[in-house]
């Protein structure tokens, strides 16, 4: 599923405009962001957890030299499944 299905199926289910649904939906990914980019965690009762983890920096090997190189360390976002999700799988 896209962006433009899941404005469509968000529209049918809330009875909004495809207008309406696309700004709603831009609003939530915007607010996820900017939490996620605070350092906040985001629990969304029986959808999920987002988060953010910091991984540490690392040696990697480039397979096409076969040289070790360094990864920096970065941080990523995580997503845990709630308990409703998971048993809707």
């Amino acid at each position: 599923m896209n962006k433009t299905e899941l404005v469509e199926k968000i529209a049918a289910g809330a009875g909004l405009s495809k207008v309406d649904a696309k700004k709603a939906l831009d609003a939530t990914v915007d607010a996820i962001k900017n939490a996620l980019a605070a350092g906040d965690k985001i629990a969304l009762v029986g959808f999920g957890t987002f988060s953010v983890s910091e991984r540490p920096a690392r040696e990697g090997i480039n397979p096409a030299t076969k040289q070790k190189i360094k990864i920096a360390a970065k941080k990523v976002a995580k997503f845990k499944a709630g308990a409703e999700l998971a048993a809707a799988l």
